[in-house]
């Protein structure tokens, strides 16, 4: 018998989701049968599938020596773990990725990314430990793409991660992006609906109008600066899908500044869009575990794109 004692990063779980991220090798099937059993008991009394834990409980857990010999993930250790934080404080970090960083590990063990930075750096100043956790790893809130710079929000603990992802949901925290678009804007601002499907390779298809399998995506853009075949354009990010900003100003006919993938003219520059989140704004009302950050504004201070749109013709 192995006993599990429920820290506060494990509370407020269902008993088969906290399960199944401590014994990832426990098949669920199995699972089932030994809380139906009675193998499985929560402060030794039969529990439920849907019973969620308290921060103090004990799990006894009559089960095979095998699913417990799940194997330490400590692979973010082979990634560096400098970081450009922006803000930090006990519940979260929100730092500047670097246009040409993943923001989560590829199937590559030791490959460079945003995620694995982050992990090495709360390990070295104490603040994650793998072996004191029994189901939480502190995560991203949101992502970027990997050629796009700017501010990406992480968690430290699980009550924060939920806060934040519910204020993501609710949008409650409002995202702001600057970029360069090719051509010539007929309005200088602009609410756009449309909708959205992420094709197999990898390639966010839209349309005008509804249609089954299509999310509707928006945006608010804003003109900055004006040329003869370049704009700097302020977007605000209404809805959350993979390419939204690029593939929707593409479809207006303005594809981002060396974004080839979504039909952007080719240029002796690399051919990464240009695309920068660079601003962050908290807007709830309500208290909880994040109450410090209502109100608040994180904005980066350098943005590289802007100077090479002041560079271009």
């Amino acid at each position: 018998m192995r006993e599990i004692v429920i820290g506060k990063n494990d509370c407020d779980q269902r008993v088969d989701k906290f399960l199944s991220k401590a014994l990832p090798t426990l098949p669920k099937s199995l699972m089932y049968k030994a809380i139906r059993n009675k193998k499985i008991k929560v402060n030794r009394k039969r529990c439920e599938i849907s019973q969620r834990l308290q921060e103090g409980d004990t799990m006894q857990l009559f089960l095979a020596e095998e699913f417990f010999m799940t194997q330490i993930d400590t692979a973010f250790l082979k990634v560096p773990s400098e970081l450009d934080i922006v803000y930090e404080d006990e519940n979260l970090l929100i730092v500047n990725k670097a246009k040409g960083l993943l923001a989560h590990r590829d199937q590559k063990v030791g490959q460079d990314n945003l995620m694995d930075r982050i992990l090495h750096y709360l390990y070295i100043h104490k603040e994650y430990d793998p072996r004191m956790e029994n189901s939480f790893v502190p995560a991203l809130c949101h992502r970027i793409d990997r050629n796009t710079q700017g501010l990406v929000i992480a968690a430290k603990n699980a009550a924060s991660l939920r806060a934040m992802n519910a204020h993501i949901k609710q949008r409650e925290v409002r995202k702001k992006y600057v970029c360069i678009a090719q051509g010539v804007f007929d309005k200088r601002q602009e609410h756009v609906l449309l909708y959205h499907c992420k094709t197999k390779d990898n390639v966010a298809h839209i349309l005008p109008y509804p249609k089954e399998g299509y999310k509707p995506i928006e945006i608010n853009y804003q003109i900055k600066e004006q040329k003869k075949q370049y704009a700097l354009v302020e977007v605000e990010l209404l809805s959350g899908k993979s390419h939204q900003i690029r593939a929707m100003l593409a479809y207006l006919s303005h594809p981002l500044y060396g974004d080839v993938k979504y039909g952007a003219k080719h240029t002796a520059a690399k051919h990464y869009q240009m695309l920068c989140a660079y601003r962050i704004e908290f807007v709830w009302k309500q208290e909880d575990v994040l109450a410090n950050m209502r109100g608040r504004v994180i904005e980066l201070d350098k943005i590289d794109l802007i100077d090479t749109f002041h560079a271009l013709k």
